[in-house]
């Protein structure tokens, strides 16, 4: 959702914004709605502003929440950290406009239907948040973002004189299903995403929730109200439509997770024969898999207690990628008691996740499921041949 092919223009209009600035009656606010593209993971979700337009004062602004600052200090720390500011910057409208249409992207206008003292509240509110000092703020994936943004500014100036109707909302999807709905065709950063957070995601979103997305921001507008000089009027008084001239083609270079991830089962499986065949155990192979998934159970146990990224808690991919395979991968080439009590409780937990699959609290990504049943095969096989056979 964040623009990262426009930076802040805000030092541009830093003198502009040091003095009061009184709207004309002709000025105009809208809520502006940018296409999803599948070029890039951030960008498949869509993308919102807010615009300012009035022509006597020539102004044109898009107050634009998803710009982030690389030179921030311990950007990549933050990041990993969960802390990491976005800002408000201010950029000229028909720039911002153009560059999502370069690239193919659409973009909506809501045009608001405000009082001009509803049009001055938001305007004044909008110059003090793009202060350097008031510019930035704390992103989350879900709860904080470009998108939410804009609701949050509007209800946080018009109060109740602005109402969201979610009535129109009829679908019952969480959080994890509503990231699903966009990330169709991007297989690598659904699953990524999966992996990453947890059972947070899959609480069943309120309408109001919804509008962490883009386009339901554009459709919660649409459904909205508001109280202008004491009537109640439909939020949305016109709409402008602007499309690309042309709509690039996505080229996916990457193999789909079921085709690589089939391939890996096929792999797991011939060796798991062999090892049959000849009774002798391929530790190679099993170090690699108690490495990778053990790494991934590291990297998910930190994220869930060791950040502030509260969608990665309570992670029941922990139930395959457990962290502590890291460490026993070192040691399965010379404790054999230990191993076999260990692949013992490997097996019984893998297949019983496997079992339960369908009906776990979190929704676990279903290309997992190759990697889950290779590694039901190998620690059931090492289990055995620590029991029955010699292993070497």
């Amino acid at each position: 959702m964040r623009n990262t092919l426009t930076i802040s223009l805000f030092l541009l209009f830093q003198n502009l914004f040091a003095q009061d600035i009184a709207l004309s009656e002709v000025a105009q606010i809208s809520v502006i709605t940018c296409a999803p593209s599948q070029d890039e993971l951030y960008s498949a979700f869509g993308h919102s502003a807010i615009r300012v337009y009035d022509p006597e004062l020539n102004i044109d602004h898009a107050f634009n929440y998803g710009v982030f600052d690389f030179d921030q200090p311990n950007f990549y720390l933050n990041f990993t950290r969960g802390h990491l500011l976005y800002k408000l910057a201010v950029q000229p409208y028909p720039r911002f406009r153009e560059i999502y249409l370069y690239y193919g992207r659409w973009v909506h206008e809501q045009v608001l239907e405000l009082s001009q003292e509803q049009k001055q509240k938001l305007f004044d509110y909008l110059q003090w948040n793009a202060r350097p000092e008031n510019q930035n703020y704390l992103y989350d994936y879900f709860y904080n973002n470009c998108a939410t943004k804009i609701r949050d500014v509007f209800k946080e100036v018009l109060q109740d004189e602005i109402e969201f109707d979610g009535s129109f909302i009829t679908t019952n999807y969480t959080i994890r299903e509503l990231t699903d709905l966009y990330l169709k065709e991007q297989p690598w950063g659904d699953l990524g995403i999966d992996i990453c957070l947890g059972l947070p995601m899959d609480k069943k979103a309120t309408s109001y929730e919804y509008m962490f997305l883009p386009d339901y921001v554009e459709l919660s507008f649409e459904h909205a109200s508001i109280n202008s000089n004491g009537e109640k009027k439909s939020a949305v008084k016109n709409i402008v439509v602007s499309n690309p001239a042309y709509n690039p083609s996505t080229e996916n270079i990457w193999p789909h997770p079921w085709i690589l991830f089939g391939i890996v089962l096929l792999f797991i499986s011939a060796i798991t024969l062999r090892d049959l065949k000849v009774k002798k155990v391929s530790k190679w192979l099993d170090f690699i898999l108690l490495f990778l998934t053990g790494a991934i159970g590291c990297l998910l146990f930190i994220l869930w207690v060791a950040t502030d990224h509260h969608a990665a808690a309570n992670n029941f991919n922990l139930l395959w990628a457990i962290p502590f395979n890291l460490p026993f991968a070192f040691l399965i080439f010379r404790k054999r008691k230990i191993t076999s009590q260990y692949f013992a409780i490997l097996a019984g937990i893998t297949l019983l996740t496997l079992l339960l699959w369908p009906i776990l609290p979190q929704k676990l990504n279903v290309f997992l499921l190759p990697i889950v049943v290779g590694l039901v095969m190998r620690y059931f096989t090492n289990y055995w041949f620590s029991r029955k056979i010699t292993y070497g």
